[in-house]
């Protein structure tokens, strides 16, 4: 495929981007020390230490989601009960937070600091060069280029729709409809970008599910502590 152009936001992440290719690389010759040089498991390897070290912005993040969600019936029965009193239902919303010791905007400000290392993971890959190193893994043929099989994008959506399902507590209608809209789109990107973005998506939600399993695991855990 021919390399993006960085544009504005590929140049205001350039050094995100420098970074990760600086990591690639030394990933990839990491590997290579060990006789199985291989970009596609320097790219896995690259995942997980960037979602491993945003795993605490992670947390504060799903459980901020979580809280939120939990909220929406009292929500929802505020903003009917005072759909003609505005100011009311600012000030019965903002003491409903208090009450529950929930800040709305509190998800907002994890995903915005991991926002420019995903976007320079994104810009990283989509133009990393190979070199002359054949960039194949497993049945993929080239990293560069898209995957000749419907595996890559299957993954890819297959794993948004448990990611989804796992962070989402709240079934309304809009719910529903994203939970078949995102994962498709998703899976129609996969079809057109470089593989080896796509295998670093399918890489980073098999991790997001695993700490969104261990997250709920621990809040259980509290929870059951709690009960008794």
């Amino acid at each position: 495929m021919e390399p993006m152009e960085p544009g504005f936001f590929g140049s205001l992440f350039g050094p995100i981007e420098s970074l990760l290719h600086f990591l690639m690389e030394a990933l990839y010759n990491l590997t290579d020390q060990f006789g199985f040089g291989n970009y596609g498991l320097a790219i896995i390897l690259l995942t997980i230490i960037v979602k491993v070290a945003l795993y605490p912005l992670t947390v504060k993040q799903l459980r901020s989601m979580k809280a939120m969600q939990e909220l929406q019936p009292e929500l929802q029965k505020l903003q009917t009960k005072y759909k003609n009193n505005p100011q009311a239902m600012q000030m019965k919303l903002a003491e409903l937070y208090k009450e529950k010791g929930v800040n709305p905007l509190a998800g907002c400000l994890p995903l915005l600091i991991q926002m420019p290392i995903l976007m320079g993971m994104y810009y990283a890959l989509f133009n990393f060069d190979y070199g002359n190193v054949t960039p194949s893994f497993l049945w993929l043929p080239s990293l560069s280029e898209t995957d000749p099989t419907p595996i890559l994008p299957l993954l890819a959506a297959g794993t948004t729709l448990i990611q989804q399902k796992m962070s989402t507590m709240q079934q309304t209608q809009q719910t529903k409809i994203l939970m078949i809209v995102m994962p498709l789109f998703i899976g129609w990107l996969s079809m057109t970008f470089p593989s080896g973005l796509a295998l670093y998506w399918v890489t980073m939600n098999f991790v997001q599910i695993a700490q969104q399993w261990w997250i709920n695991r621990e809040d259980a855990v509290s929870n059951e502590k709690g009960a008794a």
